[in-house]
């Protein structure tokens, strides 16, 4: 797998650990009492504290270690040589490149529908000399 590939697959396991991480602290925080003028939120009877404690920083840990191989396969990305110029330079080239594919693809397309358009001329024609040749009973 390139590095490119590596990246997103790393971006994409981050994201589904944050998700993961911040749904878990939502549904096991407990209730806290938002104002003086409300009651006392019932007690939330879940597992032990210890696991509802232990949990989050588990978790936590899980997605700085996600981060961190980010990083690393960050820093694995090849450098750029010379610099800004250079990547302008090289990027006109493949754009020109992929204009010149595009068009030879263009060209390729106009052909081949035309060839379609003849195949299905004749294959019209060819139906029509099979309906004629049919005898009527």
């Amino acid at each position: 797998m390139d590095i490119i590939s590596q990246l997103q697959e790393q971006v994409n396991t981050i994201a589904a650990l944050a998700f993961n991480t911040f749904g878990t602290l939502q549904r096991d925080a407990p209730p806290v009492r938002l104002s003086p003028n409300y009651p006392e939120p019932p007690a939330n009877p879940t597992e032990d504290t210890a696991n509802v404690a232990e949990q989050p920083k588990l978790m936590s840990s899980t997605l700085v270690k996600a981060a961190k191989q980010f990083d690393a396969l960050v820093a694995a990305l090849p450098l750029s040589e010379g610099g800004e110029e250079a990547q302008l330079k090289r990027i006109a080239e493949l754009q020109a490149e992929n204009d010149a594919v595009g068009q030879e693809l263009q060209r390729q397309l106009e052909a081949a529908e035309k060839e379609l358009k003849q195949v299905q001329e004749l294959f019209s024609q060819a139906a029509d000399n099979c309906l004629n040749l049919k005898k009527p009973d």
